[in-house]
């Protein structure tokens, strides 16, 4: 009766219930198979940024052009460091990371083209690159994916019609 006094109504007061323990943990779908794999994959292509990275550092120390190297190299350590977190997110069920993941797939499909076909006529490093790119796509764009990618936690609802509890 008191909840009544000071301004809530008669149902709120009724539903007001203390937090059981065996519902304080916010039930979220697992992290599909699929998702999973696209972790890796994209952890995987972070990692070798980074190393790549390294190699272009050390090749600018013995003697190469080092403001070049150390340019990509400092691009490269920035873009492979957000692709492994991306990875890493994506692997753990973090939502943020299929976005930064999608966006590195579609950069590196250009990449393979031109080393497939124009400019460095390398296709030995083009078609697994293109592969790669496209099966990760494909694993990011798999239905169990894509229903995981559209779950909302009951946070993030827009239409939160419960009473403000601020």
């Amino acid at each position: 009766m008191v909840d009544v006094a000071f301004g809530l109504t008669i149902s709120t007061a009724r539903t007001k219930q203390e937090p059981n323990e065996a519902y304080a943990e916010p039930v979220t779908p697992s992290v599909p198979a699929p998702v999973r794999g696209a972790g890796v994959v994209v952890a995987l292509e972070g990692l070798a940024a980074l190393i790549f990275a390294i190699a272009l550092v050390t090749g600018g120390i013995r003697g190469g052009d080092a403001r070049i190297a150390f340019g990509t190299a400092g691009m490269l350590l920035l873009f492979g460091a957000a692709v492994l977190a991306a990875g890493r997110a994506l692997w753990q069920g973090r939502r943020w990371g299929r976005g930064v993941a999608v966006f590195t797939q579609l950069l590196l499909l250009p990449v393979a083209y031109y080393d497939m076909l124009s400019g460095s006529q390398r296709p030995e490093f083009g078609v697994p690159l293109g592969v790669v790119a496209l099966l990760t796509l494909g694993l990011l764009f798999s239905p169990l994916a894509l229903k995981w990618a559209a779950h909302q936690s009951d946070s993030a609802k827009a239409d939160n019609t419960g009473p403000d509890t601020r």
